[in-house]
C-alpha cells in the first residue's frame, strides 16, 4: 500500500488550501556547497505535490557557479520535460558575455525572468557589466531575481536600491531580502521608495514575524514566497508563511497570487508571460 498523502491533502483541510502556491527561488542541479540527496526534477516533484506547490521558478546552479551557457541549458531541459511544474530565470555571468547570452536565451519558451548573484560572481550589481540586464527587464517586463546580502560590496540592499532608482521600469525581486534579520527593516525601506522591487523569503535567518511585519509595511503585492529549494527544503520556508500572521488574501498573495499578477502582465510581444512557455493546469491557475 502507498500510504504517501496525495497531492495538496496536507494543505487540504487548512484554510489557505485554495492560494495557488508558486516558488518564487528555486533551482535545479547539485551544489557544492549544501548536500542535495535528490536534486533531480522528479523528486522536486514528488515534493511539490506532497507540499500543494504548484510550480517553481528555477535557475541552474551550475550557471550561478561555472559555466552561465550550459547551466541555463539545464534549466530549459528542466522546464521542457515539466512545462506545468518549471519556469526558468535566465543567469547572466557579468564575466561570462552577458549581452551574448541575453541574445542566445531571450525568446526561448523556457525563461520568463533574469538571476543574478553578484556576491558569487564578485561584481557589483550598479557595475556597467550588467546594463543590458537593466535594458533587458525594462523593455520586457520579465522580473529579475537578485541575490541579496546585508553588507556585501557587490549586492548589497543599497544597491537594490540604486539600481532600482535608476531603472524604475525593472521589476527587481530582492532575493533573501538581505539575508540577515538586520537587514529586513532596509528591505522594506527600499521596497517603500520604489514599488517594483519585491521582497522574497527565503533563507535561514527568516521568520514569520519578519513577513507579517514585511507585510504590513508594503502590502502583500510586494512580498513573495520563495524556498531556494531543493538545496534548502522548501517545507521549512513554506511553513513560515503558513503559519505567519496575514490574513487568508494576504497569505494568498504571498504564496503566489503576487508572483503569478506580474507574470501575467503582458510580456515583449503582448503575450503574458506564462503563456509565452505554454504552461497549463496548476501553474496557471
Amino acid at each position: 500500500m502507498n500510504s504517501r498523502a496525495p497531492a495538496g491533502q496536507v494543505l487540504s483541510r487548512e484554510p489557505w488550501a485554495g492560494a495557488v502556491i508558486l516558488d518564487a527561488h528555486a533551482h535545479v542541479g547539485p551544489y557544492h556547497r549544501f548536500f542535495v540527496a535528490d536534486p533531480s526534477g522528479e523528486a522536486m516533484v514528488r515534493v511539490m505535490d506532497r507540499c500543494g506547490v504548484a510550480g517553481c521558478l528555477v535557475s541552474s546552479l551550475l550557471a550561478v557557479e561555472l559555466d552561465a551557457d550550459s547551466g541555463n541549458e539545464e534549466t530549459a531541459a528542466l522546464c521542457a520535460a515539466h512545462p506545468d511544474r518549471f519556469a526558468g530565470y535566465l543567469v547572466i555571468n557579468p564575466w561570462q558575455d552577458p549581452a551574448g547570452q541575453l541574445a542566445r536565451w531571450r525568446d526561448h519558451p523556457s525563461f520568463v525572468g533574469i538571476k543574478l548573484h553578484p556576491d558569487l560572481h564578485e561584481y557589483p550589481l550598479d557595475g556597467p557589466r550588467y546594463a543590458a540586464v537593466w535594458e533587458y527587464a525594462e523593455r520586457t517586463a520579465r522580473p529579475v531575481l537578485v541575490h541579496t546580502w546585508a553588507g556585501s560590496p557587490f549586492d548589497d540592499l543599497s544597491h537594490v536600491d540604486r539600481v532600482a532608482t535608476d531603472h524604475p521600469r525593472a521589476w527587481i525581486l530582492a532575493g533573501h531580502s538581505g539575508v540577515l534579520p538586520s537587514s529586513f527593516d532596509r528591505a522594506i525601506d527600499v521596497a517603500r521608495r520604489n514599488p517594483r522591487v519585491l521582497l522574497e523569503l527565503c533563507g535561514s535567518h527568516m521568520h514569520g514575524r519578519a513577513i507579517a511585519e514585511m507585510v504590513r509595511a508594503v502590502g502583500a503585492g510586494q512580498v513573495v514566497y520563495g524556498s531556494d529549494f531543493p538545496f534548502i527544503d522548501l517545507r521549512m520556508s513554506l511553513g513560515r508563511v503558513m503559519f505567519a500572521r496575514l490574513s487568508e488574501e494576504d497569505r494568498a498573495a504571498v504564496l503566489g497570487g503576487t508572483m503569478l499578477r506580474l507574470l501575467s502582465r503582458p510580456g515583449p510581444t503582448g503575450v503574458p508571460l506564462l503563456d509565452r512557455i505554454g504552461t497549463s493546469g496548476t501553474l496557471a491557475q
